[in-house]
């Protein structure tokens, strides 16, 4: 692998912007993912003044809030950060699907990285679990996908 260019990303948040669009809805969830989102961004070196909360009602408008943020132009990356729990309807099915492919398109046009942070589950226990109980918190985890991405991008167009 000699002369090789290797491009990954790290960690650190440096100067960096970050965006944490949250759902209200299911907030007894998204707020646990909140915390743990903006806690991992400072653990990491970013200034709170360079983080900015935005709270959408519910996981569908996710998107459209991402889509207004990374247009600003403003953002090294967004977080989305909500929490979908399967009910007897297909309304699940739609509200979570349209969400995460709203997000994929926004990152792809905008070519600013989103963290998903979007739980996806089918009852309130497998959403507890993963925010911040045995489980870890997606919420953080989504925060270290955002942080890595927007340096490894920062690197490829300085490459």
């Amino acid at each position: 692998m000699d002369n090789v260019t290797v491009l990954e990303g790290d960690l650190t948040g440096g100067n960096g912007s970050f965006a944490v669009v949250v759902s209200r809805f299911n907030s007894f969830i998204t707020e646990r993912l909140l915390d743990a989102a903006v806690n991992t961004l400072v653990r990491h070196g970013v200034d709170g003044d360079k983080v900015q909360v935005v709270w959408v009602p519910g996981a569908f408008e996710i998107p459209l809030a991402a889509r207004a943020l990374a247009q600003t132009g403003t953002f090294d990356a967004i977080v989305a950060l909500g929490a979908v729990i399967r009910g007897a309807t297909a309304h699940f099915d739609y509200v979570a699907g349209e969400c995460a492919r709203g997000l994929a398109q926004v990152q792809l046009e905008c070519e600013v990285p989103i963290g998903f942070g979007v739980l996806t589950v089918d009852t309130v226990e497998q959403a507890m679990e993963r925010a911040g109980a045995k489980a870890g918190n997606r919420g953080a985890d989504a925060t270290l996908a955002a942080l890595e991405m927007a340096s490894l991008l920062a690197k490829v167009k300085n490459h």
